[in-house]
């Protein structure tokens, strides 16, 4: 039978061995996509320097050859920071961090570097668990979800509530752009690819800070199949975590 290539490989994307290593049905590498499109399309690679973050989406980090730093766990806005002022604005830079990096040890570095308004870009590959870690209960955790650390389910009263971190950002006068999207449709993955370039275009312009929630199934430490991954998140990520733009502006006043 002849074999049919519905689409070919990101240009960014390394084809030199680079894996990006992660369990049937994950969705960072659909992340790893849409970022590696993103880039080439807005013709901005050669001015990119990416902070690759701590567990499962540092594989999207490796798998490409763009001018890289690799951050200790929850650091990769106030390194980018360093990057940033150090070469004048003149990089484009980004990372992509966990929930658990990002929301949780990494909070207080995420917050004030919106605070601030560094004219960076944050994308959030939120998958409601520690994923590398054996699947204990994140920031993100659903209510009621059943983790490895909170095995009768997340009860807030107990473990406190899921953090919504796109609408948190919206709050902040610095942020230019916070959105959130999901990788579980083709529908859905072209709408996240649109606030991934609007959030790197926000940067470009030099309006100020910028954020993409990504929505990402685990199978594997959700213990689902695939297919049954992609039918939880609709029928209950989804509902919890609401897609669309929460911020967008392209002055900050």
């Amino acid at each position: 039978m002849e074999k049919i290539q519905i689409c070919g490989i990101p240009a960014l994307r390394r084809v030199d061995g680079a894996t990006l290593g992660t369990c049937a049905g994950c969705g960072h590498p659909l992340v790893g996509r849409i970022i590696y499109e993103s880039i080439e399309e807005l013709g901005i690679k050669d001015r990119v320097i990416q902070g690759v973050g701590v567990g499962c989406t540092g594989f999207v980090g490796f798998a490409t050859n763009l001018d890289s730093a690799l951050c200790t766990h929850g650091t990769a806005p106030a390194m980018l920071t360093g990057i940033k002022h150090a070469l004048f604005d003149e990089p484009i830079v980004y990372a992509y961090q966990g929930d658990g990096d990002a929301a949780a040890i990494g909070a207080g570095a995420l917050i004030n570097a919106a605070v601030r308004s560094e004219k960076m870009t944050i994308i959030m590959g939120n998958n409601f668990n520690y994923g590398t870690t054996g699947g204990q209960m994140g920031p993100t955790t659903l209510t009621g979800q059943v983790t490895t650390t909170t095995p009768g389910g997340r009860d807030p009263a107990r473990h406190g509530w899921p953090v919504h971190v796109a609408e948190m950002l919206a709050t902040i006068k610095g942020v230019a752009y916070s959105a959130r999207g999901a990788v579980i449709s083709p529908k859905y993955f072209q709408q996240t690819k649109k606030y991934v370039k609007t959030a790197f275009q926000r940067q470009i312009d030099g309006v100020g800070f910028s954020f993409v929630e990504i929505l990402v199934p685990c199978p594997t430490n959700w213990h689902m199949t695939p297919v049954e991954a992609l039918d939880w998140m609709e029928q209950n990520a989804i509902p919890e975590f609401p897609l669309g733009e929460f911020r967008n502006v392209d002055r900050l006043d």
